[in-house]
């Protein structure tokens, strides 16, 4: 099952996150083999880290949380809140097997509601590094869309 993990930063915990940076990436370390992508996001200044995006194949929902709440940044208090939800590889790689290489991506995050239907990727894929519907707990019902994609500002992102 994957799943889609995003821990948003709270306020003013810059130099709690600088000080757990070899925790975290010993974490993330352990899940090396089920990463299908991974990756900060920024504030509007492009250098402020706003959160941590995380998209995972882990074998349930339990494996899922723990994942997501047992993170060290998670446990001492980097984080306001986790978006955790099933999502759908829709391209069937990881951010590694992107074509256009390592580049500048954003998170494009679009939340709605409805079945779970007709979730298939915009045809223009190119600019793509990961792409797939947000799903409820059982797979049965769309929640959202998440997608990486490279673009060369937040703007263009943004009309993605």
């Amino acid at each position: 099952m994957e799943f889609f993990c995003y821990h948003r930063d709270r306020a003013g915990s810059l130099p709690l996150r600088e000080e757990l940076g070899e925790a975290h990436w010993a974490y993330m370390d352990q899940y090396e083999a089920e990463l299908i992508a991974r990756g900060p996001t920024f504030a509007e200044d492009g250098e402020t880290p706003s959160g941590s995006v995380h998209v995972v194949d882990l074998p349930d929902p339990a494996a899922a949380r723990a994942f997501a709440f047992d993170e060290p940044n998670y446990q001492a208090g980097v984080y306001r809140d986790v978006l955790l939800r099933r999502w759908r590889n829709l391209l069937g790689r990881t951010m590694w097997d992107f074509p256009g290489g390592r580049t500048s991506g954003y998170l494009v995050l679009g939340l709605g509601a409805g079945p779970a239907t007709d979730l298939e990727p915009p045809a223009a894929r190119d600019e793509l590094i990961a792409y797939g519907p947000l799903l409820s707990d059982d797979g049965e019902a769309w929640l959202g869309t998440a997608a990486l994609v490279r673009s060369p500002d937040a703007e263009a992102a943004r009309g993605f």
